[in-house]
């Protein structure tokens, strides 16, 4: 990986979010949801999320996740992702999602 500066590091927004919605997509190359993530006076953004191995839908609702919010919207499929929900490859390939270890108000920055 390339170093970076600090300064590059603080152009990264990432935020906790609350997923509010989880939705099937079938159209992903990939298995996914859809994902709607209240950020609180920020909004309420959409995901795609590739944690169908590790997660269900109802699940998902109400937990609490880092997101970047400030990447340019990416169409996948007939979808547009409006920020990247962030995780990790456990050892068998399945993305375990990054949360907050308490509950923190939505919309607050990770620094």
């Amino acid at each position: 990986m390339e170093e970076i500066s600090f300064e590059d590091f603080l152009k990264v927004d990432i935020r906790i979010g609350t997923i509010i919605a989880a939705n099937d997509f079938p159209k992903a190359k990939k298995p996914a949801y859809q994902l709607e993530i209240d950020f609180g006076t920020l909004g309420i953004k959409k995901s795609s999320a590739q944690i169908t191995n590790l997660y269900t839908k109802e699940e998902l609702i109400g937990k609490q996740v880092n997101c970047v919010i400030n990447f340019k919207t990416k169409q996948i499929a007939n979808f547009k992702s409006e920020c990247l929900v962030l995780g990790v490859y456990d050892e068998n390939q399945n993305v375990v999602l990054l949360q907050p270890s308490k509950l923190i108000k939505s919309g607050e920055t990770v620094n």
